[in-house]
């Protein structure tokens, strides 16, 4: 549902998702500016404006900072282009998987190529990994860390400190290049 917000003298629209699954209430800026807010079905609109209203720095300086950002490097998808780019995609997936496994000595289920809108990869609790095609499309170093990221999730499924430990045996520049995934405004949709 698009819904607009008046924040200090500049009206900001956003898109209100109400969901039956979220116990919070979530607020998420994206590239372009767009603003999605994320609300449990028994948050009133005012409640959620109020929240909104109380984060409005925060939002400001996001879409200004998205706002700012050159086009993405990557693009929309299209079913051409995935079909195109699987096989690679599978084939980068599998050999990084297999290189960087080496080190930890992880086992999973299935590697599983897809077309996320929202998610570079992820992994499931019972040992199945997901990655975007558009892997394909990345700088070599963009790459294993993602591989890295959801082959780590095999020994700790969540982000703690161990895990970015984990993380960091491999990749120990991890968090530059977390900042370059974001800085390069790579877009997923």
């Amino acid at each position: 549902m698009q819904k607009q917000i008046e924040i200090q003298k500049r009206n900001i629209p956003y898109t209100l998702k109400i969901s039956n699954k979220a116990k919070h209430v979530r607020l998420a800026v994206y590239h372009g500016g767009n603003v999605v807010v994320t609300a449990p079905w028994y948050i009133t609109v005012r409640v959620i404006e109020e929240f909104i209203l109380r984060k409005s720095k925060w939002i400001l300086e996001k879409i200004d900072y998205f706002i700012s950002l050159p086009p993405p490097l990557v693009t929309k998808s299209s079913k051409i282009e995935f079909i195109k780019y699987k096989a690679v995609a599978r084939k980068i997936a599998r050999d990084k998987m297999n290189y960087f496994n080496q080190l930890y000595g992880f086992t999973w289920r299935r590697i599983s190529i897809k077309n996320t809108k929202t998610r570079w990869g992820s992994c499931s609790k019972k040992g199945n990994i997901n990655f975007n095609y558009k892997i394909a499309l990345l700088p070599e170093r963009q790459v294993d860390y993602i591989i890295v990221h959801e082959l780590c999730h095999l020994g700790e499924l969540n982000h703690s400190r161990r895990f970015w430990n984990l993380v960091a045996k491999s990749v120990p520049d991890y968090k530059s290049i977390r900042k370059d995934l974001r800085k390069n405004h790579l877009t997923l949709n």
